[in-house]
């Protein structure tokens, strides 16, 4: 059986220098796994890795596209615990460089939400959910 777990998310960087920064800015906190050549960042549940690009394809042996135009097929979410929180956020991310994509509002599931990408438009929700549930490291354990 293979294990019910995420613990490591990596975003292919195409320019590692200015995406670290972007999140940074967010008042992201590094590990000490970090170096020069790749950042690590502590979240609730996971590790958020940035890796350059070319080194994650070549790393997987795959080819991976260049285009910094487009958007990515996959979104990630930063919860809270409050619905104005989805508000503070996104203006935190909006002074930090972030794109808001969907401004906060009410979420026809009955939470409220927005989205914003970073400075290589990877995806990102800050959402509320009224019965979401957190444990004591703030990673969401039910919603």
């Amino acid at each position: 059986m293979v294990s019910q777990r995420v613990s490591l998310l990596t975003l292919g960087a195409r320019n590692l220098p200015a995406l670290r920064a972007f999140y940074q800015s967010l008042g992201w906190e590094e590990t000490d796994f970090s170096s020069d050549q790749y950042a690590v960042f502590k979240t609730a549940g996971t590790l958020l890795s940035l890796f350059p690009i070319a080194e994650l394809a070549k790393d997987a042996g795959i080819e991976i596209s260049q285009s910094t135009e487009t958007f990515h097929a996959v979104t990630f979410a930063i919860n809270v615990e409050k619905p104005e929180q989805v508000d503070s956020t996104i203006e935190e991310i909006c002074e930090a460089g972030g794109k808001i994509l969907r401004e906060p509002s009410d979420a026809f599931w009955g939470g409220r939400t927005a989205y914003f990408a970073d400075p290589e438009n990877n995806l990102w929700e800050v959402a509320w959910n009224p019965s979401s549930v957190f444990d004591e490291r703030g990673a969401m354990i039910s919603f």
